[in-house]
């Protein structure tokens, strides 16, 4: 009802203020804290310190577009939701424009930026949500029954759900006391969340809710069906990403990368940063539609519990790893954390029997995975001999290399897939 989501808002609302004013307050502390390896170098420290109160309003904002983002969702319209992250990119790009004028100042004008467009996309969800809750401050605010039950189902999804960005933040924390560090792990998780944000998060926006239907009227096959379509469709778009990190990181780097400041010896550090997140990757993408399926049943402390695990092992590893293998350690540890979360959720998956395989599922997996093989071969004879000699001899840039390798690849990749789950299989795709 209006008056629930009213309380959640208002709740939220004064929380996220005061997590933003006591952090503003403290943010030398505040800082120390996420990276202790910033505080013997006071020139960075300090410039730490200002970017991080400029762009940290940006908390405060986003949270409560993504509330927004959960009605409209609620209400099967998805278009906003997934529209407004635009608005941060459109923001940033259009600040880049003026780098040249802007010069050392360059940094500071992203950051407002940043927090600007934060504001921007709570006015544009806004205007979407109105149609669907009225929105109405009122801070006297009676904690019922109804809203202790979220917040019990709240606090331990939230955790869960936020196994990724602990495990960075626990990776930037250890990272700060190398130099270059954070940054080599910066660029490869922008390259690797690149799949995430685009297939697991709009696949897993799209199937909460309508699970969350089939179950409530107890259509617990079509639930399943529509889980198992999510995980399939999450896995064949996953698997051509999986294998361009794992062969040609170097090469993805060199064709964004490398130009300014960002040596060769950089691409190839940041390269190697990228294919270890990469061993991750799968578990990393198809955690949410398993974890839905728990969700829609309002059960979240099974994924709690994968996520306490997964989070334990992560921070053992990068400790044991880091000292071996640099930053390129921590993103192993990283990626067998997933493993460990995805492997104990699945465990408890059938074993409470809220995760079913069905044969489609079956099909698509294998059909994925011969294809995915093939891809690989193709990519390595490629990149190793043919574009590797004839386009770099011939001094094309790496740009063109890639551009010519993605193509190439998706065709091949698709073409594959097509031809095992529609020829073999005699399979629909729906």
């Amino acid at each position: 009802s209006n008056k629930f989501a009213n309380n959640i808002f208002n709740l939220l609302f004064l929380g996220l203020l005061f997590l933003v004013l006591i952090v503003q307050i403290f943010m030398p502390t505040f800082v120390s804290i996420i990276a202790p390896g910033f505080v013997e170098n006071v020139e960075k420290m300090e410039l730490s310190i200002s970017l991080t109160r400029i762009t940290f309003p940006f908390l405060f904002f986003i949270c409560l577009a993504s509330f927004f983002s959960a009605i409209l969702n609620s209400h099967n319209k998805f278009a906003a939701a997934s529209a407004a992250p635009i608005i941060l990119n459109i923001i940033l790009i259009g600040v880049l424009l003026f780098s040249k004028s802007l010069g050392d100042n360059l940094v500071f004008y992203l950051s407002y930026g940043v927090s600007f467009a934060g504001f921007l996309q709570l006015v544009f969800l806004y205007k979407f949500v109105r149609k669907f809750y009225s929105l109405k401050f009122d801070f006297k605010i009676k904690t019922d029954s109804k809203i202790k039950v979220f917040f019990k189902k709240l606090l331990p999804s939230i955790f869960a759900s936020g196994v990724t960005q602990i495990n960075i933040l626990v990776g930037t924390i250890i990272a700060s006391f190398q130099a270059s560090a954070v940054s080599y792990l910066y660029y490869a998780d922008r390259i690797y969340q690149l799949p995430v944000g685009i297939i697991a998060v709009a696949a897993g926006t799209v199937l909460l809710p309508v699970m969350s239907k089939h179950l409530g009227v107890e259509d617990t096959a079509e639930a399943e069906r529509a889980q198992n379509k999510v995980i399939g469709m999450t896995f064949a778009l996953t698997l051509p990403f999986f294998v361009a990190f794992i062969l040609i990181p170097d090469l993805i780097f060199d064709a964004l990368f490398l130009h300014g400041a960002f040596t060769k010896e950089a691409s190839l550090a940041a390269s190697s940063v990228l294919s270890a997140y990469a061993l991750g990757l799968i578990p990393i993408m198809l955690l949410r539609p398993v974890s839905y399926g728990f969700l829609a049943r309002q059960d979240t402390y099974s994924p709690l519990i994968a996520s306490v695990f997964g989070i334990g092992s992560n921070v053992f590893l990068k400790f044991l790893l880091y000292a071996e293998f640099g930053a390129a350690g921590l993103a192993y540890a990283t990626a067998m954390g997933a493993w460990v979360t995805f492997a104990i959720l699945g465990y408890l998956g059938f074993r409470k029997k809220y995760l079913r395989i069905d044969r489609s599922l079956i099909r698509i997996i294998f059909s994925t995975l011969i294809s995915a093989c093939i891809l690989a071969s193709f990519t390595y004879f490629m990149s190793s001999t043919i574009f590797n000699s004839i386009i770099y001899n011939e001094k094309l840039s790496a740009v063109l290399n890639l551009i010519a390798l993605s193509v190439s690849g998706f065709v091949i990749y698709s073409t594959c897939f097509l031809i095992f789950i529609k020829i073999i299989f005699r399979s629909k795709i729906s």
